[in-house]
C-alpha cells in the first residue's frame, strides 16, 4: 500500500521507521508475549522503556542534569494551566502571539495577576512581536512565550532577553532545530507534532522552580509531585511514551537535532520560494516570521482554496485546509516529512496553478 503525504498538523505524519518497528512488535515486544499496551507501568520491563525515551530526549536536546524531564498526560492545553499553577505567585507575563498563546494567558488569568508584555492580535497574527516589542517586567514570576504558532504559521526565532525565567510552548517545533535548554526555565510540549503520537506531554523545568505550586494545584498539575514520583503518580500513556521512544531513535539516526534541522530548512525554503514567485497562492505569514514547521498559504478566493485542498486530496497530499479560524490552506511539514512529500507539493501548486490562474 503507497503510503499518502499527510500535512496534518497534529496528529501529525511520525516515521515510518517507527511505524513498522511498533507493527512488529504489537503483540509479542521483547519475547515478553504481550503488547506494550499490556505492560504495568510498574513492572521492569516498561521502566526501562520509559527510561530509554527519556534518556534519548536528555540526549538529543542537551538536558543538563539541573532539570527535570516529565512525561505528562494532558496535552499543551493542560499545561497552559499547569504552568500558572506552578509559577504564579505574584505576577506573570505573556507575549501574545497566536490563538494558542492567548489561550494561555486566559488561563493563567484565572490563578492570578497576568499581564500582556506584548500581542500582534490586532494584526491577525501575521507575525510575532519584535524583541523591542516585548514589555517585560523584571519582577514578574516568569515571561511566557509560544515558540511557533501552528495555526498562523509563525515562529520566534530569538529568546527573549529577559531576567526572568522563560516558560515556552514548544508544541509545534520542538526538536526541529538547535535549541538551548539553559534559556528556559521551563518547556513544554504536546507530543503529536514532532515526538510522538497524542497522549503525551513533555515537561522539561529546572529544578530550582520546583516547589512553587500554589495550594489550590491538582496532583497531576502538580511537577513538583510529578518529578518525585517519577511522572508515575497515575498511570503515565505508556504506548504513547513507547511510541515516542521509537521516534527519538529515528531522530537519532538522522543525526539528531542539527541533522533534521538542515533538512527542515530545505524544505521550508523549496515551498516558500515557490510562493514568493507564484502569481495565484501567497503565503500568510510576514517573511521574518515564516515558521519552519507549519506554512499558511491561499489563494484568496475561500472557493479556490477549498478546490485546492480537495483536488490535493484526491493526489495523495492530504490535511492541507487550514484551521477553521485562519482559512486558506496549511501545509505542516514536521521532521517526519520527507522532502519528496514537499516536492510533491510544489509541482501539484504548480499544476494547479497553471489551470487556475
Amino acid at each position: 500500500m503507497q503510503r499518502i503525504f499527510n500535512f496534518a498538523a497534529g496528529p501529525a505524519i511520525m516515521p515510518e521507521q517507527a511505524l513498522r518497528r511498533a507493527a512488529e512488535e504489537m503483540l509479542n515486544y521483547r519475547g515478553s508475549g504481550m503488547s506494550v499496551m499490556e505492560m504495568s507501568h510498574r513492572s521492569a520491563g516498561y521502566q526501562e522503556i520509559f527510561d530509554h525515551t527519556v534518556s534519548l530526549l536528555r540526549s538529543l536536546m542537551d538536558i543538563p542534569d539541573t532539570y527535570e524531564v516529565l512525561l505528562l498526560q494532558g496535552g499543551a492545553t493542560g499545561q497552559f494551566a499547569a504552568a500558572a499553577l506552578n509559577l504564579l505567585q505574584h505576577s506573570a507575563d505573556y507575549v501574545d502571539s497566536g490563538h494558542f498563546a492567548h489561550g494561555a494567558m486566559t488561563e493563567a488569568a484565572k490563578y492570578g495577576r497576568v499581564r500582556c508584555a506584548a500581542s500582534t492580535r490586532e494584526t491577525g497574527y501575521s507575525r510575532v512581536p519584535a524583541p523591542g516589542e516585548i514589555d517585560a517586567d523584571p519582577n514578574a514570576d516568569y515571561l511566557y512565550i509560544t515558540t511557533n504558532n501552528t495555526i498562523y504559521g509563525t515562529s520566534l526565532y530569538y529568546v527573549p532577553r529577559v531576567s526572568v525565567p522563560i516558560v515556552a510552548d514548544m508544541s509545534s517545533n520542538i526538536l526541529s532545530a538547535p535549541c538551548d535548554v539553559r534559556d528556559y526555565g521551563v518547556i513544554f510540549a504536546g507530543a503529536q507534532k514532532n515526538i510522538g503520537p497524542a497522549g503525551l506531554t513533555v515537561v522539561i523545568v529546572r529544578r530550582d522552580l520546583l516547589g512553587r505550586a500554589q495550594e489550590i494545584t491538582p496532583n497531576v498539575l502538580n511537577w513538583t509531585v510529578m518529578a518525585e514520583k517519577g511522572s508515575m503518580l497515575n498511570t503515565p500513556p505508556t504506548y504513547a511514551i513507547y511510541m515516542a521512544g521509537l521516534c527519538l531513535e529515528w531522530l537519532r539516526d538522522q543525526g539528531g537535532v542539527a541533522g533534521i534541522y538542515e533538512r527542515n530548512r530545505r524544505k521550508a525554503a523549496m515551498l516558500y520560494d515557490y510562493l514568493d514567485g507564484s502569481r495565484l497562492f501567497r503565503g500568510k505569514a510576514e517573511k521574518q516570521s515564516r515558521s519552519l514547521m507549519n506554512v499558511t498559504f491561499s489563494t484568496g478566493d475561500a472557493d479556490t482554496d477549498a478546490v485546492f485542498a480537495r483536488e490535493a486530496a484526491q493526489a495523495g497530499l492530504v490535511s492541507l485546509k487550514g484551521h477553521r479560524i485562519a482559512g486558506g490552506m496549511r501545509a505542516s511539514i514536521y521532521n517526519a516529512m520527507p522532502e519528496e512529500g514537499v516536492c510533491r507539493l510544489v509541482e501539484f501548486m504548480a499544476d494547479f496553478e497553471k489551470k487556475h490562474r
